[in-house]
């Protein structure tokens, strides 16, 4: 079973919301891209919750106007061996270390786990420091989770809520 790596963490200064996958799979290693399965709807459903379409643009420039909305973007596992891409393959973990990245960005006020796997993994890396941000459980933007797109843009267009009441906070604060 091959290694698999994640991918380095896209956050700036900025950031008030971080997104956390579990770790990329098969395709998205290949094109060395967050997201890069074309299947996956990671890219449509960010676009509904920051209000600005992403699929067409190049990848950096999904990368840049994530971090212009505040969002930042990581793995809870940092390297694993797994065949495939799913998440109930994942073996012989290594987390990353979330809690040094966040105490690095003090801004960040809300933690989206996109899937069950990531949250229940990044939940127990947080420990008790979970409780010093907003958690959100997402359904997976990954083709393996079947729910449908309609349902899972519901659940995904809650961010917008932790975006806004965070834009606001900052505001008031200065």
């Amino acid at each position: 079973m091959e290694l698999k790596r994640c991918f380095d963490p896209v956050v700036d200064q900025n950031t008030r919301l971080l997104v956390l996958g579990s770790l990329p799979g098969d395709k998205s290693l290949a094109v060395q891209e967050y997201y890069g399965n074309r299947q996956n709807k990671f890219w449509a459903l960010m676009s509904e919750v920051i209000g600005q379409e992403l699929v067409p643009l190049a990848y950096p420039a999904r990368l840049d106007v994530l971090l212009k909305h505040g969002v930042g973007l990581w793995d809870v596992v940092a390297e694993a061996h797994r065949k495939g891409s799913l998440d109930s393959n994942i073996k012989n973990r290594r987390e990353n270390d979330l809690r040094v990245l966040l105490k690095s960005l003090p801004n960040i006020r809300a933690i989206a786990f996109n899937g069950g796997t990531a949250g229940q993994l990044g939940l127990k890396v947080l420990g008790e420091m979970a409780g010093d941000y907003q958690i959100v459980i997402l359904p997976s933007s990954s083709p393996a989770h079947t729910l449908r797109y309609a349902d899972k843009a519901a659940a995904w267009l809650d961010l917008r809520l932790h975006l806004a009441a965070d834009k606001q906070a900052t505001g008031a604060q200065r």
